[in-house]
């Protein structure tokens, strides 16, 4: 088909998946098929939860190893993937893809109801739930229900009255560290979240999740 060749018989039964479109493994839970078990098996631990692969530097877990090793790169500082056309690095290729669109121009997510176009993936999902109505993330406390991860994760700290994260510049407390990171943010004035869409930058990760929404023409907050 391609005359693409490979060192092992399995891989390229697995290659040849790609040309015949057979996705022949089918989660049991909601009915979604893949072409190789492997990728059954990281798409039933969001239905089971299992997240087996766990930073040794701060203890935060994953459901892929691929997350792990990218999470890693922060405590490294490593960001081995550079951009030929401006020279910004980042620590995962799949970062590097989504960045080069902005030079290329490339949108290939496209609504298929009002053809919008989008750069990522998670973008056009995200957009397509305006459409739905869907709101799939639900809170386990009070059953109030999000169209955004993210969104229902901040959601949860209101539940809780525990602030251990002390700020050691000016003492103010945290639910959650990574509250406390993005708020010595202020002091420092760095701003290390950056829009790959258009390249605006922010102290904090949520400001930028809510100046993304304005890319995808979200509006999670009713």
């Amino acid at each position: 088909m391609c005359s693409k060749t490979f060192k092992s018989k399995s891989v390229l039964i697995r290659h040849k998946g790609l040309h015949s479109g057979e996705r022949p493994y089918r989660c049991d839970v909601c009915s979604k098929a893949f072409r190789q078990k492997s990728d059954l098996i990281r798409h039933k631990r969001l239905h089971s939860g299992e997240r087996p692969y766990c930073c040794d530097v701060c203890s935060k877990t994953f459901s892929q190893k691929s997350d792990l090793i990218k999470h890693k790169r922060l405590h490294s500082g490593e960001r081995p993937y550079c951009c030929d056309v401006c020279s910004k690095t980042f620590n995962s290729k799949s970062d590097l893809i989504r960045h080069k669109r902005l030079h290329s121009g490339e949108r290939p997510y496209c609504c298929g109801v009002c053809s919008k176009t989008f750069i990522q993936k998670g973008d056009l999902i995200s957009h397509i739930r305006l459409h739905s109505g869907e709101s799939p993330y639900c809170c386990d406390v009070c059953s109030k229900t999000f169209k955004v991860m993210s969104v229902l994760i901040r959601h949860k700290h209101l539940h809780s009255d525990e602030h251990p994260y002390c700020c050691d510049v000016c003492s103010k407390t945290f639910k959650v560290k990574s509250d406390l990171i993005r708020h010595k943010g202020l002091h420092s004035g760095e701003r290390s979240y950056c829009c790959d869409v258009c390249s605006k930058a922010f102290t904090q990760k949520f400001n930028l999740i809510r100046h993304k929404c304005l890319h995808i023409g979200e509006r999670p907050y009713c």
